[in-house]
């Protein structure tokens, strides 16, 4: 298939590439009920509050993070490339349907929850470039180390959706995986490593909910004299779990008619006794730490307050996010940027600046404290603040008592006199 005839299909298939539905036949329902296996795997992990919670706070994070296209010179430092065609397709419009926040916090769910993450590269009109996000459950890798496709052996993305097929090369397909690999070209989601835990975690929700669903009565022991068949038992117990539970359990704590002759007794099994909340509580933090996610950011706050909250983002920022961050900027400056602009320093940035926003008074201050000692231009200041530049503001100032080391103790010399380094240049 053309790759136009590909790309016509992708535009008209993007609201349903994350629906697998389409997919499944009824024998591939009852194949997985009869082994057990939950046919919506995948969103009952979602449905469970800590994984959702980790995927939440990764993909946002990557989401709100500004990524430019930056060149760096001797000269002129580092610049932001405005002309360059990628600039506005990274930073703003991936493509047509999708903002930058949405592409590259989708781009994130995908590499943490399948372990790999593939965008298209569609460079048809070169001076318009577009990124178009692929399903991973439709992407297959194949490595042609026998050279059959080429010369060079290269990683091919076999991608199918329907009737559509194409094969991609390694060039045309940006591909984030999960730190977890085997082979380097392959990522494995963190789900599978620790799919127990996971496991737990949604089998103890479900506890929670039956409570609730049963209006937090516990079971019970009914006992009775004589003998009743099969039908008259089940319809005795539907009878008093209706009356216990009432619907959604709006009878609790009300009255349960019992027939004459009959003891319900209850079984006084307490969460307290089998440390229900601590058991929840650890597997939380067992998760939350196999995606590098602080307890704070997933609601557990027993361990923190506001005196360290600044100090756990940066622990974050840098155990946690500076990894994924720098893996994006390495694919992105490999497939999107040419060698003779590699070469002429051109790379790729996301600006982590964002991630560290403190209260105006900190900020300002530190601020301040940059443009006096050199650092930026006072412009450049208020440019972080949003506000617009002023005439005179694209210089460099700072505190008249700096100088250079060689000419400390010059200010206290005679007019006259002459010192060891007057025949030396301090414009180095």
């Amino acid at each position: 298939m053309e790759k136009e005839q590909f790309l016509q299909r992708l535009k008209k298939a993007w609201n349903i590439l994350t629906n697998k539905n389409y997919k499944r036949t009824a024998e591939y329902n009852q194949l997985l009920d009869f082994l057990g296996i939950s046919k919506d795997l995948n969103d009952s992990e979602l449905k469970e509050a800590t994984y959702f919670g980790c995927m939440k706070v990764l993909s946002e994070c990557m989401g709100k993070l500004p990524l430019k296209v930056m060149q760096h010179t001797e000269k002129t430092g580092t610049l932001s490339k405005k002309e360059h065609r990628f600039y506005r397709v990274l930073l703003k419009r991936p493509n047509p349907y999708m903002t930058a926040s949405t592409f590259w916090g989708l781009l994130e769910l995908w590499r943490n929850h399948y372990g790999n993450a593939y965008a298209f590269i569609d460079q048809r009109i070169p001076e318009c470039p577009q990124l178009y996000p692929l399903d991973p459950t439709e992407v297959t890798i194949y490595f042609d180390d026998a050279k059959l496709l080429a010369d060079v052996p290269d990683v091919y993305y076999n991608y199918t959706h329907g009737t559509c097929n194409i094969v991609l090369k390694s060039q045309e397909v940006l591909h984030f995986k999960n730190f977890m690999t085997r082979d380097g070209i392959t990522g494995i989601p963190t789900r599978d490593m620790i799919g127990g835990i996971i496991e737990g975690a949604v089998k103890s929700q479900n506890v929670q909910n039956n409570l609730y669903q049963s209006g937090m009565t516990a079971k019970a022991v009914l006992q009775y004299t004589g003998s009743l068949n099969d039908d008259n038992v089940k319809a005795l117990k539907d009878g008093i779990t209706a009356y216990a539970s009432g619907s959604g359990g709006t009878n609790s704590g009300g009255i349960i008619p019992i027939p004459l002759g009959f003891t319900l007794t209850p079984l006084n099994i307490k969460l307290t006794d089998s440390q229900f909340l601590e058991l929840k509580q650890y597997s939380a933090l067992q998760i939350a730490s196999a995606f590098g996610i602080k307890p704070d950011q997933i609601g557990d706050y027993t361990k923190s307050s506001y005196a360290n909250s600044e100090s756990q983002q940066i622990s974050f920022l840098v155990d946690t996010m500076l990894f994924i961050i720098k893996q994006y900027e390495e694919e992105i400056e490999e497939k999107l940027l040419t060698e003779n602009e590699i070469q002429k320093g051109y790379t790729v940035k996301f600006n982590t600046r964002v991630l560290m926003r403190v209260d105006q008074f900190t900020q300002i201050n530190s601020i301040s404290t940059a443009i006096s000692n050199f650092l930026y231009m006072p412009n450049e200041g208020r440019e972080f603040l949003d506000m617009s530049s002023v005439d005179g503001g694209n210089q460099l100032i700072g505190n008249g008592g700096t100088i250079p080391l060689q000419m400390v103790g010059e200010q206290y010399r005679k007019d006259g006199e002459k010192s060891e380094n007057d025949s030396e240049k301090y414009a180095d």
